[in-house]
């Protein structure tokens, strides 16, 4: 849940408001209907709807979800889970009652533990996510990243913290400016790994 939920708020503090459901949706589908967990999910995910609606001038849609979204966080703790849950259900309240609010005023930042977390404070768990995350937006591979992120935890397992695919897949997840040099890096790396794992299957059977 950490990961996912790190990984959520650094993609959406770093701009990309429709990416940022993504690291949730899948822990939000798997929980149970009411659950605080699932609200607080819910919440954030119509939280990063409106806000990048409100990009669009879909004054219709930025009405509705910010209701919505208030209505899941209505009865959470303002910091449940360590997320500024008061911040956001306060904003949204008054994006309902006035969606040019958000012309106003800027949506806030998410923080975890007091921190507005960024995707260069990402540890490689929740680094993996987003890289898959920021994968599906921007239509690179999935499966290469995917893949990456598997040898990666393999690799840390094994105590190398130094692995190509840790380092690559973070400044995947971290470095906008050279997103496509590092994917083509992870593609070669991926490949290479694929390639030595293919040479000795079946080897010592």
């Amino acid at each position: 849940m950490e990961a996912h939920l790190r990984a959520g708020i650094a993609i959406f503090n770093a701009g990309e408001y429709h990416a940022a459901h993504d690291a949730w949706e899948d822990r939000w589908l798997d929980l149970d209907r009411g659950t605080d967990d699932e609200r607080f999910l819910h919440g954030l995910i119509q939280f990063t709807a409106a806000v990048h609606h409100a990009y669009g001038d879909n004054w219709a849609g930025v009405h509705g979800l910010a209701e919505s979204g208030a209505a899941y966080l209505a009865d959470l703790p303002p910091d449940h889970r360590d997320v500024n849950v008061g911040t956001v259900r306060a904003y949204l309240r008054a994006v309902a009652a006035d969606p040019e609010h958000v012309e106003r005023v800027r949506p806030p930042a998410l923080t975890h533990e007091g921190v507005t977390v960024m995707p260069e404070d990402l540890e490689f768990p929740a680094a993996g996510v987003a890289a898959e995350v920021l994968a599906e937006e921007y239509a690179y591979d999935e499966t290469v990243v995917e893949r990456a992120r598997e040898f990666g935890r393999a690799d840390l397992e094994d105590g190398r913290a130094t692995s190509p695919f840790v380092t690559l897949v973070m400044d995947f997840a971290r470095d906008e400016a050279n997103r496509g040099i590092v994917f083509q890096r992870l593609r070669d790396h991926v490949g290479k790994r694929e390639h030595r794992e293919r040479d000795v299957e079946g080897l010592f059977e």
